[in-house]
């Protein structure tokens, strides 16, 4: 700025210039608000720059002082938001850190894979298990530094947790006269010796939602809360 700006008002035509635009909107009033005067609410959008938002959580508020509700003779209020997060489809939020659940294959889990991750703002992230690093399943990783950022503290960021679930193959997915090379490569199995005083048992599909379950599970639980019989110990 020259000294001819400072005296004839170029530093306040540049202010203006880089001031944001004008909100105009557009009031219906009649002749009567006019001549009375009148208390209408009016509801405006906007854009407001929130600098300091990443790493906010769920129910934190952000305050706009002055920006509330304008009364007579008052001072406006402020506008609070609270802010009321969304369920993601992919992660979760745990404190600083994003957990994901990702589902592996079982020849996925005992040789290695790669897959990929899409962050948040849509970098791809490759995670990689190496080859003989057995997965089981609900094994829990983390990749650091790609969770959350914190809060007033952008660059710091916590860590990507992921949950794995091993899909095992459906059944008879392998013809049984191969079975024998596919254990072959496997742990051994545990060897049982039965003797003739055991006696076999059959499994079958059971389901927590079945009929008879519910009923046995019912007596149980009403005999658990009855009177036990046996023996009462003596007072004196």
């Amino acid at each position: 700025m020259d000294i001819f700006d400072m005296f004839f008002g170029g530093g306040g035509r540049m202010a203006r210039e880089r001031r944001g635009k004008n909100v105009v909107h557009q009031l219906s009033v009649t002749l009567e608000d006019l001549y009375n005067g009148v208390t209408k609410k009016l509801a405006l959008q906007k854009n407001v720059i929130c600098e300091k938002c990443e790493g906010m959580k769920d129910g934190q508020k952000i305050l706009f002082h002055g920006e509330g509700d304008q009364e007579p003779e008052l001072e406006p209020g402020d506008v609070i938001i609270v802010l009321d997060q969304k369920d993601h489809s992919v992660f979760q939020r745990r404190g600083h850190d994003l957990v994901l659940k990702m589902k592996v294959q079982l020849s996925e889990a005992l040789c290695g894979f790669k897959k990929t991750v899409t962050t948040l703002d849509g970098r791809v992230l490759v995670i990689t298990s190496k080859s003989g690093e057995v997965i089981k399943h609900g094994d829990l990783k983390c990749v650091r530094n790609e969770g959350m950022p914190i809060y007033k503290a952008p660059l710091e960021r916590g860590s990507l947790v992921i949950q794995f679930l091993v899909v095992f193959p459906e059944k008879l997915w392998l013809p049984l006269d191969k079975l024998p090379q596919l254990e072959a490569l496997l742990p051994p199995r545990q060897k049982v010796t039965v003797t003739e005083d055991m006696e076999q048992a059959e499994l079958q599909e059971f389901s927590p939602s079945d009929q008879s379950w519910r009923q046995h599970r019912e007596a149980y639980e009403e005999d658990e809360d009855g009177p036990r019989g046996g023996v009462q110990c003596q007072t004196a």
